[in-house]
């Protein structure tokens, strides 16, 4: 199979769009299938052993680290010369709009994946006025595809509301080499905890759509001290109110992996998460996780099984949670076992193999909700 991915955001830029991207173009390789991906500028000419076509991109003024790609020939002529079976848009809404144009002028069917909340986002960026254009667009560019792939049962009944048609649920996958509770590390632990705390981590971007000064109502917490782990734009701001916390800054590979399993909770407070990777990697790392109630959270968090869930905008709530499991040790290791537990099977092969199986739809015309006969 030729497989065109016009994603919206790739390496450099580190966030789970770009991750998802990279996770389902490594496996399509894996299985000898040939990949093209069409993202902005720059970044590199390959990757997983496939080609990248760069196009030209311009930075958000109010968030330098959000890079929009721009939609010109370039991406036509590329899905041209490539001549894909099928394009997969990757939270499609500038580029990926243009390359769903593309697609329909070559008579290839498209399937988008819903990934991010941009409504959501304009609001966290004192934009809400725009949010009525943001969900036409989207319900414009959506009705085009032929199928769109939701990452929660949240947000598909959100998108049936708002009549996008042809839905069908496809969550992530989760690397359970690089997050698992063997990377538990107790040198970690006495850097980070010296006096034996219990180590209360936040992983994820620095930036308002995340919600991170929501950590300010965890200062004071007996026993406890505030890891974060990630950087944006909030990064100068949060350590001036937060000046007993660690940051750790951005990490990846083995070091993010010792990072998050060493962690005793594991605390999220974006309430836009559409699926939230950070919150199934901490879970993977065998670490209970308290999140918001809405969004793809609801769908990973089992509220007394292996997390808790606190009301989106309640800082109290989040601060009585997460106080709950500093206290009780108890409950930390039962929860922390079936944290674990509660994601086994949704390794990244299973996930690619449910993606090829859209992919078989779209190119054979089986309506979304049926299966192939």
């Amino acid at each position: 199979m030729r497989v065109a991915i016009v994603t919206e955001s790739f390496l450099p830029r580190i966030n789970g769009v770009t991750n998802s991207v990279c996770r389902v173009a490594e496996q399509l390789a894996a299985r000898r299938h040939e990949v093209l991906i069409v993202a902005p500028e720059p970044g590199p000419d390959r990757y997983a052993g496939q080609p990248v076509e760069p196009v030209p991109g311009f930075c958000l003024p109010f968030y330098r680290s959000f890079t929009v790609g721009v939609p010109t020939g370039r991406v036509r002529a590329a899905l041209r010369d490539f001549a894909p079976d099928v394009v997969h848009l990757a939270s499609p809404f500038v580029l990926g709009a243009g390359g769903l144009s593309a697609a329909r002028r070559m008579d290839v069917p498209a399937v988008a994946v819903f990934q991010t909340d941009m409504a959501g986002f304009a609001r966290r960026y004192r934009c809400g006025m725009a949010t009525p254009l943001i969900w036409s667009w989207l319900r414009h560019i959506h009705g085009r595809a032929d199928r769109t792939l939701v990452p929660s049962t949240p947000v598909l009944g959100e998108l049936e509301r708002r009549g996008v048609p042809r839905l069908a649920l496809w969550a992530r996958g989760v690397d359970q080499t690089a997050f698992h509770p063997r990377h538990r590390s107790e040198g970690v632990r006495a850097r980070l905890a010296p006096g034996n705390e219990v180590l209360i981590g936040y992983v994820g971007r620095l930036a308002a759509e995340k919600r991170p000064e929501m950590l300010t109502r965890l200062v004071g917490i007996p026993g406890a001290r505030l890891v974060v782990v990630g950087d944006g734009p909030e990064g100068e701001r949060l350590r001036r109110l937060l000046p007993d916390a660690v940051f750790t800054g951005f990490r990846t590979g083995g070091e993010l992996s010792e990072l998050v399993a060493s962690l005793d909770v594991f605390v999220h407070t974006g309430a836009d998460e559409t699926f939230c990777q950070a919150v199934q990697e901490g879970l993977a790392s065998g670490v209970p996780v308290v999140a918001p109630a809405a969004g793809g959270p609801l769908d990973l968090v089992r509220p007394g099984h292996n997390g808790l869930l606190f009301a989106p905008d309640d800082g109290g709530d989040l601060r009585a949670a997460v106080e709950a499991l500093v206290s009780d040790p108890a409950m930390r290791w039962r929860m922390s076992r079936e944290a674990f537990r509660s994601v086994r099977g949704r390794g990244w092969d299973v996930i690619c193999d449910e993606l090829l199986g859209h992919y078989d739809d779209v190119m054979y015309g089986v309506p979304a909700g049926q299966q192939a006969a």
